[in-house]
């Protein structure tokens, strides 16, 4: 392995640690990964949930909120679609469960068994007939042309909720809320469905809550500029900023009614800090021939923010949090925004236990659909972490304890490992909805039982993916000819047509820049776990499909930088739907296209571009430690610089550290049946470390023996046995010093 440590500059560590009020190691570890702006550097050092983004600057959000508003007094029918993923399961157990508490006549539904992906003609005629007038797509429905338009037919609207990337067409429905639109202006473009779907029931519960839900505001400031005035005008709804007007004025110059003020404000509740100054000022420029209403908000402001009590917006500027992660400075009126924003969601009691509640549920989509951990998704899985380990709410509190996870501390790697591949399997083994269920029901009977049929299930699951990655590991060895010569494309493919051909249980194509895998052994419930592990296995993309009676369902999944979306356009037309990311996507396809799709992929795969591979693997050090001159470091407080920088995930790796100089005093080997894996004991001058350092039985005595004294990259681990937390090194390379 290549140990990877970047030089970084000395003085942009001391400056970055000085600014944002964070020690010197922390610094230098958000450099070395560069992340040196304020908007990437708050989402690691605060996770407070105000600093979420407000739901009402995605585009559609207002009209959505109004729609259920409207069928909930009207007593309409609402139906909630989902997917049969941990991200579409949660998300619409979220909405379902928000919407029944509000006692609107509420159904959900998933994709069943072999139902394909998304809204389906069926659900949406059913539905019909059931007299509904409302879907709400979680998780998907940016694909779902022809069944939204067969909705609109039949007299429903459709709400359309979904992240995934969308193709050109886009359906006609009621709104569509996707950060991914063309013409999206909200900051933030990776949300997961469930993140989707915790913003509209944010967005509903700020409808109900709030005095100023869709009424128009304006907080006005002036502040002096050389022999001029400028005068700062920020309108907003629901909290969100949607117009700003500046202007310059010299004193005596112009009547207010000469300037574009009193058009802004018209109509509008006027709010100031310190009315009587922001009079006078009004006064010194216009003169007296006019009046404009407005209310001092700052007293009331110091009530629930005692610390703003007295202080000018300049001053309040200088101790403001939010200021100092702005990459460009922020104004008296951006302070007055975010003091009002905050003031709004302390008072009315925005952040509540049901609120923490649903985001355990958005942190558990987020993490199981590998979005990427920075900016807002970050407070999303933080805090929807730190609620489920603290009080989680029913159903996932039954699941906790049968994984052995409850009334313990973890992360995001147990969530990964264990919560989610038990909701998933419910998917892939085409019964979602116990989880839905699970999640809604009130019954502790009736969660036991789910709860055992959740966990049952992923057993099942475990069992035939083992099962069918074995006999894929036979083919490989019986067709040598296939993986060692990377046939030309053309070749190649008509070679696992022909295999194909000969027995539809398995035939494989192993290209240098594509890997396909087909056959009846693989259910339609783990193509995406056999594309994972095609890819882990030839380190190409991989395309795995299972054939039903008359289509067959695919998933691809990527690497080396490929773009999936690319793929899917080049055979949309053969496809009857498509869908997904850059790195994970899927489509259905009838029989009938199957051969005009396989001679079509002999000039796709020929033209794959991937990015190389190195020889050798690189492990990328976040800091450097030695015994003897930086002991103080390698104690079990570095635990709580891990902490901080969870969660960990996509675009986020654990933190990886490299020690120099420890002493070996023990070794020993583990694991059954075969001693594969070393257990070490560590000294590091003020520490004796356990340390595990897997499948590296045979380094023993010939890269390091007991006593050495050795260099090595390493993460933190917490190992929990028999009720008790040992703190541990896990190694991921080890050599002599």
């Amino acid at each position: 392995m290549i140990w990877d440590k970047k030089d970084i500059p000395p003085e942009l560590v001391n400056e970055m640690a000085a600014k944002y009020g964070c020690d010197l190691l922390t610094a230098s570890i958000l450099v070395r990964r560069g992340l040196t702006g304020g908007g990437d550097i708050k989402y690691f050092l605060e996770d407070d949930p105000r600093h979420l983004r407000n739901p009402f600057e995605l585009p559609g959000m207002d009209a959505v909120v109004e729609r259920i508003l409207g069928a909930k007094e009207e007593g309409e029918r609402v139906l909630v679609f989902g997917d049969r993923d941990v991200d579409g399961i949660t998300g619409a157990a979220m909405v379902a469960s928000f919407l029944s508490g509000l006692g609107m006549d509420t159904r959900w539904r998933l994709p069943m068994k072999n139902d394909p992906y998304g809204l389906s003609r069926e659900a949406v005629t059913e539905f019909a007939g059931d007299g509904g007038t409302l879907i709400i797509t979680v998780d998907n429905g940016i694909s779902c042309i022809a069944e939204i338009d067969l909705a609109a037919e039949l007299g429903i609207d459709v709400i359309v909720t979904d992240h995934h990337d969308p193709q050109e067409e886009l359906p006609r429905a009621y709104t569509i809320v996707n950060p991914k639109l063309k013409d999206s202006t909200y900051p933030f473009r990776y949300l997961a469905g469930c993140g989707l779907a915790y913003k509209l029931v944010s967005a509903l519960r700020f409808a109900l809550k709030s005095e100023l839900y869709n009424q128009l505001i304006c907080l006005l400031n002036t502040r002096p500029s050389n022999d001029s005035y400028i005068i700062e005008i920020a309108k907003m709804g629901n909290l969100a900023v949607i117009d700003r007007l500046t202007e310059t004025v010299v004193p005596g110059m112009v009547g207010i009614g000469e300037t574009r003020i009193p058009a802004f404000l018209q109509g509008q509740q006027i709010f100031v800090w310190d009315a009587p100054l922001q009079k006078k000022t009004l006064v010194k420029i216009f003169g007296t021939g006019f009046e404009i209403y407005m209310l001092d908000i700052a007293p009331e402001i110091g009530k629930q923010i005692p610390q703003t009590m007295g202080k000018s917006l300049l001053r309040l500027k200088e101790l403001s949090r939010i200021a100092k992660y702005a990459d460009k400075s922020l104004g008296e009126l951006d302070i007055f925004i975010n003091l009002f924003t905050s003031f709004i969601q302390k008072k009315e009691g925005h952040f509540t236990p049901e609120d923490s509640a649903d985001l355990q549920l958005a942190a558990l989509g987020s993490i199981a659909d590998i979005v990427p951990l920075k900016d807002e998704n970050r407070i999303i899985v933080r805090q929807g972490l730190a609620s489920l380990r603290e009080k989680p709410r029913p159903g996932l509190s039954d699941l906790l304890f049968k994984l052995g996870l409850a009334g313990r501390r973890f992360g995001t790697a147990e969530i990964s490992w264990q919560v989610c591949p038990a909701i998933n399997a419910a998917g892939r083994m085409g019964s979602p909805d116990k989880v839905v269920a699970l999640l809604l029901t009130d019954d502790p009977r009736e969660r036991e039982k789910l709860t055992d049929e959740i966990i049952a299930m992923n057993e099942d699951r475990k069992k035939q993916g083992e099962e069918i990655w074995t006999k894929v590991e036979i083919w490989v060895k019986k067709h040598p000819e296939i993986f060692e010569k990377h046939l030309a494309a053309a070749e190649g493919l008509g070679v696992f047509k022909e295999n194909l051909a000969a027995s539809t249980e398995l035939a494989i194509f192993a290209g240098k820049n594509l890997t396909i895998a087909v056959g009846n052994i693989i259910p339609r419930g783990h193509t995406g776990l056999m594309a994972n592990r095609l890819v882990n296995r030839f380190k190409v993309p991989a395309l795995v499909l299972s054939f039903g009676e008359d289509t067959a369902t695919a998933s691809l999944r990527s690497t080396r930088g490929y773009n999936l979306q690319a793929f899917l356009a080049q055979c949309s037309d053969l496809f009857i739907d498509s869908g997904g990311h850059t790195s994970a996507a899927g489509f259905s396809i009838a029989r009938a296209n199957w051969d005009p799709f396989l001679e079509r992929l002999k000039y796709i795969v020929e033209n794959i571009e991937l990015k190389k591979e190195t020889d050798e693997e690189i492990v990328t050090v976040d800091a450097e430690f030695t015994a003897g001159r930086t002991p103080q470091f390698l104690t079990t407080d570095l635990f709580e610089l891990v902490d901080r920088f969870e969660p960990y995930g996509e675009e986020n790796s654990l933190l990886s550290f490299l020690a120099r100089g420890l002493k070996v005093t023990d070794i020993s080997l583990m694991g059954k049946p075969d001693a594969r894996h070393v257990k070490l004991t560590l000294d590091t001058g003020k520490v004796k470390w356990p340390a595990i350092y897997w499948q590296a039985a045979d380094k023993v005595k010939r890269d390091f023996d007991r006593n050495d004294r050795v260099d090595l990259v390493f993460t933190l681990n917490r190992n929990w046995f028999n009720g008790s937390e040992t703190p541990q090194l896990i190694v991921t390379d080890l050599k002599r010093s």
